[in-house]
């Protein structure tokens, strides 16, 4: 019987161990993760989701305060448009985050930086093309393009000297998603160095609609894995979502997987960028206590816990601070949302918005708990301490449970002993 470490995922020259850690936004999937996958032979990634809020909480720089306090004026306007995000500034955020992130990097594997499409800061393609810049600049080893079809990604980069360089890769959902990416792509005369298939039962932003339980990651691997073979395109395939044990991941390194993405066990880990109070959270959370809703301001259905304090919760629009999904015209879904019930409900203090989100205040605060469909069995990946709490992981201790084991078994940390106040 087979397990991870019997595969090798190869990258141009270079072979890996095939286990990538997903980047999950906004500083959830840190550096310190990305850099233990690195460590350990893999693959980590960090996120380019709201750059500049990042590097202030890592860097104590100030791009938030600043931008803020340019666009102050705005708050209390519903029109958005005139908030804009200073592109070298934007440059100068990515490249500390990655650059102090590629400066640390020890060991033989590699450190990406997950990009969305979907982070439109009211200028899209302007800003998308100074966030894989400034990364490639920084000298991220891969940019893996993410919430987005991403069809002229590729040529906003090509410019730059290191696009033939860096490993660049794709996130799907489908069979069609991929050809229009390679048809849109063609003319730079470059394939993606890899391709991650995203199945339904993944984290955060799904590339499905509604119906997202009647698709099936494999099905759309062995879809995807034969049509590959039949136009003799020799790309990596990276299922993702639901691969919860070591053995999903050998399931799909058998099928002839180059490795597999996973995300929600890391959640949990010491170096997850969450709090100890929400990932306890993410242990006590039962199977119907996962939803996928259509919350979310980008259009695509999200994956999140439903008792979390994003849902309902009617916050101001921090455009002005924030504003990283606004699109080309200053709109944003949340920003309607909430002017509805402003406007339904005159003079109280506190309205709820139940159908929309401020995602990005939401997400900077982790009050809006996305995970995996797979996350109320995180409980049973650890033991309970005696106060009633669950013992964090470490990354290195999810790695290696993901690389050696066998027959879908999960090895539980030694419990540790802890100070109770």
């Amino acid at each position: 019987m087979k397990c991870v470490d019997d595969f090798r995922l190869r990258l141009g020259k270079q072979e890996l161990v095939p286990i990538m850690i997903g980047g999950m936004g906004v500083d959830i999937s840190t550096s310190a993760l990305a850099l233990e996958a690195a460590r350990l032979g893999g693959v980590g990634h960090i996120s380019d989701a709201m750059v500049p809020t990042v590097t202030d909480r890592r860097f104590n720089t100030k791009y938030v305060k600043d931008k803020l306090k340019q666009y102050k004026f705005n708050v209390e306007n519903s029109d958005k448009s005139v908030v804009q995000f200073d592109l070298g500034l934007l440059a100068e955020a990515t490249r500390m985050h990655v650059g102090k992130t590629m400066e640390a990097k020890r060991g033989d594997g590699l450190v990406f930086i997950n990009c969305m499409e979907k982070l439109t800061m009211n200028a899209p393609k302007e800003t998308l093309r100074t966030r894989m810049h400034a990364a490639l600049d920084a000298g991220i080893d891969g940019i893996t393009l993410a919430a987005g079809l991403h069809l002229g990604s590729f040529a906003l980069m090509e410019d730059h000297p290191r696009f033939r360089d860096a490993k660049l890769g794709i996130i799907v959902s489908s069979l069609r998603a991929l050809q229009l990416f390679l048809k849109k792509s063609a003319r730079s005369n470059r394939l993606p160095d890899y391709v991650v298939v995203e199945g339904p039962l993944a984290g955060g932003h799904l590339g499905f609609g509604m119906d997202w339980a009647q698709y099936d990651l494999a099905a759309i691997v062995v879809e995807i894995r034969d049509w590959l073979r039949a136009e003799q395109l020799d790309i990596p395939l990276i299922p993702a979502g639901g691969v919860f044990t070591g053995s999903d991941a050998t399931q799909f390194l058998e099928m002839g997987a180059g490795a597999v993405q996973v995300a929600t066990r890391f959640t949990v880990a010491r170096e997850c960028g969450l709090p100890e109070k929400v990932q306890q959270e993410y242990f006590k959370a039962n199977e119907d206590d996962i939803e996928v809703n259509q919350l979310s301001p980008t259009g695509y259905p999200m994956r999140m816990i439903k008792h979390c304090p994003a849902i309902g919760d009617g916050i101001r629009p921090n455009c002005e601070a924030y504003g990283y999904l606004l699109d080309a015209k200053g709109g944003c879904s949340y920003i309607e949302a909430y002017n509805r019930e402003v406007a339904a409900h005159p003079g109280e203090r506190r309205i709820k918005v139940w159908d929309k989100t401020c995602l990005c205040t939401q997400m900077r605060n982790f009050d809006c708990w996305t995970c995996g469909h797979n996350a109320y069995r995180l409980k049973d990946t650890t033991v309970r301490r005696e106060d009633g709490g669950y013992q964090l992981l470490s990354a290195e201790h999810v790695f290696h449970d993901y690389q050696y084991s066998k027959d879908h078994k999960i090895a539980l940390p030694e419990l540790e002993s802890i100070v109770l106040a």
